[in-house]
């Protein structure tokens, strides 16, 4: 079937080149000119457009069209873009990470304009081009089938690996919860390892360990392989610096349950600790510190200058 999709990052331009090799006549956009010819130069059924209405205008009705941008802003921007110029009976997907919230306006906002909505959460990375993604899809019934072609395309194999989870909405917030859990199984990865390399006199091979995990242990994961992978090069991990970023969903998570009264203290911690990450220097444990000194004399590790 035809398909667009708008935002050609490495998400976005890996589910172009699935959906091309899987049969699909592909349409491609992207705000920087170069990519989306670039893209099409690689297989017969991608078409690049330099407009967003030019790529609307191109394609058949009902069209189908995959907005693969970063949450937010940016997403908001490409939505309203396409609106503009999409008929009634077009489907928008945002395959992005967007706040499911959001998504639930968004999908009502369109409909008074007869259009569509999908919001397919969608895990994967930088490998689903080769093992396929993992779809998490919200929207109504009837428009998910019209679209099962491309989410069996993208999938891992037919029939697995993605599913219609509820109306416009709950794919984003199926994908925000998965997210929530991936910040803490991360979290006790990295613990777990990190007291295994404290552990100096057994002079752990932490990279042979991953392996073994990796095969057949109740423990084994996609991450866990992530680990084998990241420690094969470089098993000090000297060329990385602990700064870890959060993207978003999962705060949304911590949120959520706090509104649910629901506790989770495990993906509530995994989440400061990635705060914890990028401080250089915390005044929290310098008070802590402080107020040992004070009621019980315990010594303080003096700040030194800096060299001249």
């Amino acid at each position: 079937m035809e398909i667009a999709v708008i935002g050609l990052g490495r998400m976005g331009a890996n589910i172009a080149r699935r959906l091309a090799g899987g049969g699909h006549d592909v349409f491609v956009y992207d705000r920087s000119p170069e990519i989306a010819p670039a893209l099409a130069g690689e297989h017969p059924q991608i078409r690049a457009a330099r407009t967003i209405a030019g790529l609307v205008k191109a394609m058949a009705t009902p069209r189908h069209l995959w907005v693969m941008v970063p949450a937010g802003k940016a997403t908001a921007s490409a939505v309203r873009a396409l609106a503009e110029s999409l008929s009634r009976g077009d489907v928008i997907i945002d395959g992005g990470n967007s706040n499911f919230r959001e998504s639930v306006a968004r999908a009502k906002s369109l409909s008074r304009r007869g259009i569509h909505f999908v919001d397919a959460g969608t895990s994967g990375g930088i490998h689903g081009l080769e093992e396929g993604y993992s779809l998490m899809v919200g929207g109504e019934s009837p428009v998910v089938e019209r679209l099962r072609p491309v989410f069996e395309t993208l999938a891992p194999s037919p029939g697995r690996g993605w599913g219609h989870v509820g109306p416009a909405g709950a794919g984003h917030f199926v994908k925000m919860v998965h997210n929530g859990i991936e910040y803490g199984l991360m979290q006790a990865y990295a613990e777990g390892f990190e007291i295994l390399q404290a552990r100096k006199e057994f002079e752990l091979d932490l990279h042979r360990v991953a392996e073994i995990w990796s095969s057949g242990s109740v423990i084994r994961s996609r991450l866990l392989d992530l680990v084998a992978e990241s420690l094969a090069g470089d098993p000090e991990l000297d060329g990385i610096e602990g700064w870890v970023a959060d993207s978003g969903e999962g705060r949304w998570t911590v949120f959520e349950a706090i509104e649910a009264d629901v506790p989770a203290p495990v993906i509530t911690l995994a989440l400061m600790m990635r705060f914890v990450s990028r401080q250089d220097e915390s005044y929290a444990a310098k008070l802590l510190a402080a107020m040992r000194n004070r009621f019980g004399g315990h010594p303080v590790k003096k700040k030194r200058p800096p060299r001249e």
